[in-house]
């Protein structure tokens, strides 16, 4: 009987070791086999015995492990929450509990689970990236709050939409000649003449001419818009109807040229040449209730505060004086002006806030809390500042300007950025009035003419741009 032939080792073996001698330690690790597939040794391709992506390019950071809490349900659900967990996880009660500080550092307890495993969360975009991963721009769950555009900043023509020529129009620092009321009516006063100025028809009526003994200093009309009343170079101040044309008082007590009006709801204030600031009350028999003696030189600035409460002043001492109802002094001496103080503004968005802008050698416009007299901001303007207007729209003012530059410039307030820089006048903007809607001004200056400029957005809408409608374009006469 033949033996059966014993098998061949595969491998070659010393004499005396045989293949039941050896064994093999395997690692914890997967086989693998390593195929080399080019001369160089660092080239390695590996098997495996799953497959497992690359990690390098899965973002495996960008998954939050941190528990945080929801934005939605906030406060109501959270009893809800801690039992719903107690039962499905069986975890203690207590330990999931959150003091209202923030405790424990604002995580849960280190016995529990995570239950927000690879919820996404928001990359950090490195510096020099233009784009945003965030929509909400904070990090963590998605917020409820949806991303609004940046403002596109808003368009202001550089042009005036409408030119009205206004002959006899004087280049005098010290007056105040253009006022528009409530009833959509420009007053101008135009040498001895007062013209009215109708902007829905674009009609011109003369309402008075004082003679040549005579001539207009300032005009004011009411809050409602129905009276005029009209400040003359003999100090006399009188009340005209402007629906009807018709004068309805004169009334007396200035010395000199009355250069500035101001009303409150019933009380007219007018600063003269003499120094002094009068009140009248057209309901009584008398030419003046009040006397108010403050200033050093002409008044030349006047303004009644929203509430009627505070009047503010300003002269060519270079001070700007606050008065209350309640004293015959002024409340307030504010003396940092180095020049005129002829523009004066309240702000309609803030109770207490004043702006004022100083003349040629000041140039400066200065905003004060009238509570404590503190300055609150002082920009130079780089030019002779005549006139200031808040819009009752926005928060934002409009300046204009005499030397050297006679431009007309809109801010933003409180960051005092530029919004705009209009030209257009050849000589000091000496005049401003803005349209009952508060989207329009209208701008007067010593070269003879009115320009109407768009620059204020409407209340609701902030468009960038307004139709001029029924104003028609080109060069018209005031008279």
């Amino acid at each position: 009987m033949e033996t059966p032939q014993r098998p061949r080792p595969r491998l070659n073996l010393p004499s005396g070791l045989d293949e039941s001698s050896l064994r093999l330690d395997m690692p914890f690790s997967p086989i693998t086999r390593t195929t080399t597939t080019s001369p160089s040794p660092s080239k390695k391709t590996t098997y495996s015995d799953r497959f497992i992506p690359c990690r390098t390019s899965s973002r495996l950071q960008a998954f939050s492990l941190v528990d945080k809490p929801s934005p939605v349900k906030e406060g109501g659900n959270d009893a809800y929450s801690r039992l719903l967990r107690s039962e499905l996880l069986g975890e203690d009660l207590g330990g999931l509990v959150r003091s209202p500080s923030g405790g424990n550092g604002g995580k849960a307890s280190p016995m529990s689970p995570n239950k927000n495993l690879f919820r996404f969360k928001t990359e950090h975009e490195s510096p020099g990236s233009g784009f945003s991963h965030s929509v909400s721009g904070h990090d963590g769950g998605v917020s409820g709050e949806a991303w609004t555009p940046p403002k596109v900043p808003r368009k202001i023509a550089k042009t005036p939409h409408k030119v009205l020529d206004a002959p006899s129009l004087q280049d005098d620092f010290y007056l105040n000649l253009v006022d528009w009321s409530s009833q959509n009516v420009l007053a101008v006063g135009l040498g001895t003449c007062v013209y009215l100025w109708t902007a829905s028809t674009s009609k011109v009526t003369k309402l008075c001419d004082l003679g040549p003994s005579d001539s207009i200093c300032s005009v004011q009309w009411t809050r409602e818009g129905s009276y005029l009343a009209i400040g003359t170079s003999l100090g006399d101040i009188q009340i005209w109807d402007g629906t009807h044309c018709k004068r309805i008082r004169n009334m007396g007590g200035h010395r000199t040229r009355t250069g500035v009006l101001a009303w409150s709801s019933c009380i007219l204030a007018s600063g003269s040449r003499d120094k002094n600031i009068l009140q009248h009350d057209i309901r009584v028999s008398n030419d003046y209730i009040g006397r108010l003696v403050g200033h050093k030189s002409e008044v030349c600035g006047l303004k009644w505060s929203h509430d009627d409460r505070e009047l503010a002043s300003g002269g060519n001492d270079n001070q700007l004086l606050v008065w209350n109802q309640q004293s015959q002094q002024p409340v307030l001496r504010l003396t940092e002006h180095t020049a005129a103080v002829k523009a004066i503004a309240w702000s309609p968005h803030q109770h207490g806030l004043l702006a004022s802008g100083g003349g040629t050698a000041d140039r400066c416009i200065r905003f004060w809390n009238t509570a404590n007299g503190h300055q609150l901001n002082c920009v130079d303007t780089d030019s002779q500042v005549c006139n200031l207007a808040w819009c009752k729209n926005v928060n934002e003012l409009v300046s204009t300007h005499g030397y050297s530059q006679n431009q007309i410039m809109v801010w933003k307030y409180p960051s005092m950025g530029k919004v705009a820089t209009l030209t257009g006048h050849t000589m000091r903007v000496l005049y401003l009035a803005s349209s009952p809607d508060g989207q329009t001004i209208v701008t007067g200056a010593g070269d003879e003419t009115l320009r109407f400029w768009n620059i204020f957005p409407s209340v609701k809408t902030p468009a960038p741009g307004r139709d001029t409608g029924m104003w028609s374009l080109g060069r018209t006469h005031i008279r």
